[in-house]
Order: C-alpha cells, then structure tokens, then sequence
C-alpha cells in the first residue's frame, strides 16, 4: 500500500459529515451540452457512484497521489458500479480525481485511510443504498412521459437513505427538470443523516447545495424543484443523451 506523500490526519479533518453520491445515467448524460460528451457503457442499466465525499470550504490536498495498482483488485467492481459517463474521461481517470479531490480527505478516517479502503467503503455503500428495486417496487420507474414530484418519491427512499437525502435535477434542452441524481448525507462512521447543511459555503462536487434564488442554468445540478414535476429518463445506450427522441 503506497503512503509515500499522504496528508497529515489533521490537515484535512476538519469536516464532519460526507455526501454519498450516486447518479442515474439517463438523467446525468442531460446534464452534458455535447451529445458527443456522454457514454453509457453497455453493462450499465442501474445507478452508479459519483463520489463520497467530505463536507468542508476548502478544496482537499491534491498531494497524495493514486496508481491504478491501488485499485486494480477492485477494477471489475469498480467497471461496474463506477463508470466513467464521458467518452473522453477513463474510468480510471474518474477514480483518480475523485479520490485526489475527495477521497484524500477522507483518509484521516481509519476505514478509509488508503486509495483502496476508501473505495472498497464506496462500494459497500452502493450496495447499502441499492434503491432501484425500492423504486421499482413502488411503481417509480423510467419514463419518458410520466413525470413525477420530489415528495413521493422522497417518502419511498426516506426509510432507506434518511430524511436528509436530496433529489437533484438538471434542466434539458427542452425545459425540462429530470432527475439526475441522489446525495445521501452521512456522518464520519457512515450513519445516515448527518446535518450538513452550513459546513461549506458550496457544495464539495459540481452543483450547488443550495437553494435557487432564480431558475439555474440549464445542465447545472440543482436539487429538484419540490412544486415542478420531474422525468426519470430511460436509459439508451446509444442515444445516452437523446433516451425519448
């Protein structure tokens, strides 16, 4: 395990609660102005990991570096739940910066404290936070005509991931708001529920944890709307951005 380089446990401390973050393919490849920018594997037909991320104002020390050795007894899992969603970033890539922006943080927690720990405890929370059957189950599913509104589908995921969880959106090329993604707050040993809000000034990773004064930019994330209906787009691996053309 390489540790030549990492931060000091106090230097990137200070922060209290993490975001888990995971994203829908059909909804994150509308948050891309480029058709040309977005992929959708294949193998992937379920939400994947963004990131977990550390709560705090400043950015993390980019100053403890990551090799693809680190990780490459996870890559298939990784391959799976964890995919690059844009043709010019490897999935590699995607893991590296996100542990050298977050993950490094992260590290002053026992259970994380290495580029592997810190995505092996990823990976067990995707499987923790496996929602799409409690989603199916209730009858929320993809579609391109049926919209849906953030406090049912808020009651469904509450007894799974806390009251404190956010829905957010992007806004498409049409107007529409379309569900995107799903942040799950957590406090350092990983409970759910963790409050959050007024530790950073901004959110640790694009998009914004705060509310909208005026409508956000379009393909800017942004938490739903709670009196605008919103669409969960189908997945199409080959029209990833165009799920209902």
């Amino acid at each position: 395990m390489k540790t030549t380089g990492a931060p000091s446990a106090t230097t990137n401390c200070s922060w209290k609660c993490l975001l888990f973050t995971l994203q829908w393919p059909g909804g994150f490849c509308q948050s891309l102005n480029k058709e040309s920018e977005c992929r959708i594997p294949q193998s992937i037909n379920s939400w994947s990991i963004h990131g977990l991320w550390p709560i705090k104002a400043m950015r993390c020390c980019d100053c403890w570096r990551m090799f693809q050795s680190d990780v490459q007894e996870l890559k298939d899992e990784l391959d799976e739940h964890w995919p690059s969603l844009v043709k010019k970033r490897s999935s590699f890539m995607f893991w590296k910066e996100e542990w050298e922006k977050h993950g490094a943080c992260a590290a002053c927690v026992e259970g994380m404290n290495s580029p592997l720990r810190y995505f092996q405890i990823c990976l067990k929370l995707r499987a923790q936070f496996d929602f799409h059957k409690v989603l199916e189950e209730a009858g929320i599913t993809p579609s391109c005509e049926r919209p849906y509104k953030v406090a049912e589908v808020r009651s469904v995921l509450a007894p799974l991931l806390g009251d404190r969880h956010e829905i957010q959106c992007v806004t498409n090329d049409e107007g529409r708001e379309v569900w995107f993604q799903v942040k799950i707050p957590l406090a350092r040993n990983l409970t759910v529920g963790c409050d959050h809000h007024g530790d950073a000034d901004r959110d640790p990773a694009a998009g914004s944890d705060r509310k909208w004064a005026a409508p956000p930019p379009p393909h800017v994330g942004h938490p739903c709307p709670p009196q605008t209906p919103f669409f969960f787009f189908p997945i199409d691996h080959e029209q990833p951005r165009k799920p209902c053309s």
